[in-house]
């Protein structure tokens, strides 16, 4: 009878473990589940305007995040959110694409200045192969600040598939370049993150799926929050560049929430020219959304959307083009005064003949 008493106690103390592992989301505050990730190319006034944006700015955005933000480096943020731990309020984390010598020139001495931690996806294959690049010495020196990432070996499109090449071929392929790319940063760093940017931001379900399986993380370049709702199979990171460099609008975007979305339809995101897309569906854990004030934006205009309980469609009647286009949807906090919930859902169309536009 002991022994059954002491097996009983034992599935008791699981169980109640269980419970409050599950329930520990429900505990943490809203505003201290979620983290915003930043987007930066350029940091130059001489570069493609479309992914730059000037020493001067970047040194105003940075200072705004030192006044009303609390800057964090993506190992902690993911790591909180993996263990279901609370992140402080209004988090934010600071990522680069590319590698560009204007990073370790203009960018670095800001951030020094500010003590913020950093994260720069690099292309290995290009380190030091041309002035505009930074060199491993340069990335050497960055450390511990900066951490060093995946954005594959060379910056190729990794949608394009080559003549004749299957589909299991094709991810075969990219997936060669991309531990090919980890083992390089591995042995130059004596460290792996098995974090991936994907270049231009593009994937899909079947790349997504598989990066997941070999243990990596996927950041994308579609706009949104992070929080124990979001695809760590593509995070949202805001690009903070170009035309989307003015603080005044980027304000918003800081203080965003990531929409609590748990099913899509299409699930699909990549596509061929002429392809119809007639409507975008969300089902959503709607408890802290205003979803009378529930919107939804394509190509910077308003979309009619259709809202029934916890679900949202939005009409799109959109047919397909070469390039990358998103969906972005938000609604506003019930419980955080002037925060919005911030969901995008992007869209890959390649050329007629399977090339994707730089």
């Amino acid at each position: 009878m002991a022994r059954v008493l002491l097996l009983y106690f034992i599935m008791l103390v699981n169980s109640v473990l269980a419970d409050a592992s599950e329930n520990r989301d429900a505990i943490i505050p809203i505003n201290e589940r979620n983290f915003v990730i930043l987007q930066y190319h350029h940091v130059a006034t001489n570069t493609p305007s479309i992914t730059s944006i000037s020493p001067s700015v970047f040194s105003e955005h940075m200072r705004y995040l030192k006044e009303h933000h609390q800057v964090i480096d993506l190992d902690t943020a993911l790591s909180k959110l993996k263990n279901k731990q609370p992140l402080p309020d209004k988090s934010v984390v600071i990522t680069f694409d590319d590698g560009y010598k204007n990073i370790f020139e203009n960018a670095t001495p800001i951030l020094e200045k500010y003590d913020f931690p950093y994260t720069v996806f690099i292309n290995p294959d290009e380190i030091g192969n041309s002035n505009a690049q930074m060199t491993w010495q340069d990335i050497k020196s960055m450390m511990p600040l900066a951490t060093f990432a995946n954005h594959t070996l060379d910056h190729l499109h990794l949608l394009e598939r080559l003549a004749g090449e299957s589909e299991s071929a094709w991810l075969i392929r990219v997936m060669d370049n991309i531990n090919r790319a980890e083992n390089a940063i591995r042995k130059q760093l004596s460290y792996s993150k098995k974090w991936l940017a994907y270049p231009f931001g593009e994937f899909n379900q079947d790349l997504r799926l598989r990066l997941q399986q070999q243990g990596y993380i996927g950041f994308g370049q579609q706009s949104g929050a992070v929080s124990n709702f979001s695809d760590t199979g593509a995070l949202p990171r805001f690009p903070a560049a170009g035309i989307y460099a003015n603080i005044k609008t980027l304000k918003t975007k800081l203080n965003s929430l990531a929409m609590p979305v748990i099913a899509q339809n299409p699930k699909r995101v990549e596509y061929m020219p002429k392809e119809s897309i007639k409507s975008l569906s969300l089902t959503i854990e709607d408890h802290d959304l205003n979803m009378a004030n529930f919107a939804c934006y394509f190509k910077g205009e308003s979309i009619a959307i259709e809202r029934s309980n916890n679900s949202v469609n939005a009409r799109l009647n959109h047919l397909t083009a070469p390039g990358r286009q998103r969906i972005n949807c938000t609604a506003p906090s019930l419980s955080q005064k002037g925060r919005f919930y911030w969901y995008s859902y992007p869209i890959f169309t390649s050329t007629q003949d399977g090339k994707f536009l730089d």
